[in-house]
């Protein structure tokens, strides 16, 4: 008699003509760095990985769980040799945790043990223009690009720029595509007219139509197609290095060194009468303040607790963003546009204050005083810090 292996243990899909096709259950053996990789073979953003076990040769991904549940999950595709091995590229945003190999029928393998992965390095600066190195046909146009920065945020302004130069035969048709270094899509296209021999360029301001595109790294590609069809392109489809930067939604607030203070610098801290409804975080005095993400002054004022204060109502989000204790009013008034990274003012020590800081408040939907609710910004400010 022939034994079926249980349910759990896979899956059984019903084909025409009867009978069924049994998928294994994937089983991860090995998890070894074979390119690309981190000093002691250690993985890291662009690696790639080897994995090895039981029942992969239906696998199409791998999930990489990260360490604080389903929020920093990154999905990757694989390159499948068989049964008993797949190879996997550690995408953008991964993070040291463990993965599990899934099937095109989502058969998850157990998550295999944490796999450390480092970030990737920083892009490599590439801010004056220089003749690119990607696949050019004989006879198509001849390119030069630069990307002005290799950090930007969502909403800043100046944006995100990319220049360019098409030069030798008249083009017939120039793109530049804004490609996900996550997985190589391509999210944005632009379209320009082009005039031979002249410097020309694109910007971004971090959005894609009405939504913040994710925190990752992106990169510029142009392609330019002669008359006669010949083409050139300013970098491989993938990976994308060439004119890439790094993505952030926020920056840190105060330019300068600081530190969080102790424990009753933190948000619930007792207050006379009161709990502290912010962080404390501590600057030499006159220290520039720009702001964590832009968007729309909903107050400026004096108080005698808060001192010069500004809270701004942040573009795209559900959240107001508080700064108190300023040296001197803000120069921005109520209904001003401001941007991410935009310099609002001071740290000071204005009203009731001891010490020169910056007591910074987040408040959740729908707003400062207005019905919303302080929260902990802590856990913000050391990851905007971690970049910034």
């Amino acid at each position: 008699m022939l034994a079926i292996a249980p349910p759990a243990a896979g899956q059984s899909d019903t084909v025409p003509g009867g009978g069924a096709v049994y998928t294994s259950k994937p089983k991860i053996g090995k998890v070894s760095c074979v390119r690309r990789c981190a000093s002691r073979k250690r993985a890291q953003a662009g690696s790639t990985l080897k994995i090895t076990g039981t029942g992969l040769a239906d696998v199409t991904e791998v999930v990489f769980k990260g360490s604080t549940g389903s929020r920093d999950d990154v999905e990757a595709t694989v390159r499948s040799e068989g049964d008993t091995r797949v190879h996997a590229l550690v995408p953008i945003g991964a993070v040291t945790g463990p993965i599990a190999a899934v099937t095109a029928d989502d058969t998850a393998s157990r998550s295999s043990p944490p796999v450390p992965i480092l970030p990737p390095p920083p892009p490599a600066p590439n801010a004056s223009l220089t003749p690119v190195p990607g696949p050019q046909v004989a006879g198509a146009p001849t390119l030069e690009t630069g990307t002005n920065r290799t950090k930007a945020y969502v909403g800043a302004r100046p944006a995100v720029r990319f220049s360019f130069r098409v030069s030798g035969p008249a083009p017939a048709s120039v793109t530049v595509e804004l490609v996900s270094a996550t997985d190589g899509a391509v999210l944005k296209t632009w379209a320009p007219a082009v005039t031979p021999g002249a410097i020309q360029s694109v910007s971004w301001n971090g959005r894609l139509g009405t939504v913040d595109a994710p925190r990752g790294r992106y990169s510029f590609r142009l392609t330019a197609a002669g008359l006669d069809g010949a083409q050139a392109r300013s970098s491989q489809s993938a990976p994308v290095e060439r004119d890439s930067f790094d993505l952030y939604d926020h920056v840190f607030p105060i330019r300068g060194r600081h530190d969080f203070g102790g424990p009753g610098s933190g948000f619930g801290a007792g207050r006379a009468g009161r709990s502290h409804q912010g962080h404390d975080v501590f600057a030499s005095c006159d220290t520039r303040l720009v702001a964590a993400r832009g968007g729309r002054v909903q107050y400026r004022g004096y108080h005698g607790a808060a001192g010069n204060y500004l809270v701004i109502d942040g573009t795209g989000t559900d959240v107001d963003y508080a700064y108190m204790h300023m040296a001197a009013a803000s120069p921005f008034a109520a209904g001003d546009r401001v941007y991410t990274g935009q310099e609002i003012g001071a740290v000071g020590a204005t009203g009731n204050a001891r010490g020169c800081h910056l007591h910074f408040e987040m408040w959740g939907a729908p707003g400062w005083y207005d019905g919303g609710s302080p929260f902990d910004p802590l856990p913000s400010l050391t990851e905007w810090d971690s970049w910034s």
